[in-house]
């Protein structure tokens, strides 16, 4: 049996699009991480993206039973190109048809020197494809939402009305009848 807990990054208080930009997370509440610490397996392999807010939330996670795995650059957000670092607002007021179309039809549209949700879907499929039957992995938002999409065969739109909080854990298990979400969304 397959069991993935993915684990979205502590904070980074950022208000705009966040994507490959490398921001810190904020990991100061430490009572948080050790409740989801401890409801994760402590047996499992344990990755992360390459990314620091991603990095660091997974060393908080360490523990000495938990394989660590090398960081994987396919774990990361959605590339939002030239819409890094901005808010909607402000992507909106350079280009509003086209963020508007990105995020109302998610798929093959991509942000401006970006990615487009189909993209991302693909990357993080194949990315989930090599890891160990039991592992946590601590990614995104986006990852997290894609990750949803390709092991449960939901649309985008689907995916979308999620919910996925910062030091949250969304738990995944392939059964002999397929893929099924055990959590979505838990903060332990």
């Amino acid at each position: 049996m397959t069991r993935l807990h993915l684990v979205r990054h502590g904070p980074t208080h950022a208000k705009a699009m966040i994507g490959w930009t490398d921001l810190p997370a904020d990991l100061s509440d430490h009572a948080a991480i050790a409740r989801l610490s401890a409801h994760l397996p402590h047996d499992a392999a344990l990755i992360s993206s390459d990314l620091s807010r991603a990095i660091t939330t997974a060393d908080a996670l360490a523990l000495p039973t938990r394989n660590r795995l090398p960081h994987d650059p396919a774990l990361r957000e959605l590339h939002f190109g030239d819409w890094e670092m901005q808010t909607f607002a402000q992507a909106e007021a350079a280009d509003p048809a086209h963020i508007r179309a990105f995020w109302e039809t998610p798929g093959t549209l991509r942000a401006p020197g970006g990615e487009g949700w189909d993209d991302i879907t693909a990357r993080i499929a194949a990315a989930l494809d090599r890891l160990p039957d039991h592992t946590i992995v601590v990614c995104h938002f986006g990852a997290i939402l894609a990750a949803l999409q390709c092991r449960l065969g939901l649309t985008a739109k689907d995916v979308f009305q999620h919910k996925i909080d910062n030091l949250s854990v969304t738990e995944l298990q392939r059964t002999q009848a397929g893929w099924q979400a055990m959590r979505i969304n838990h903060v332990p």
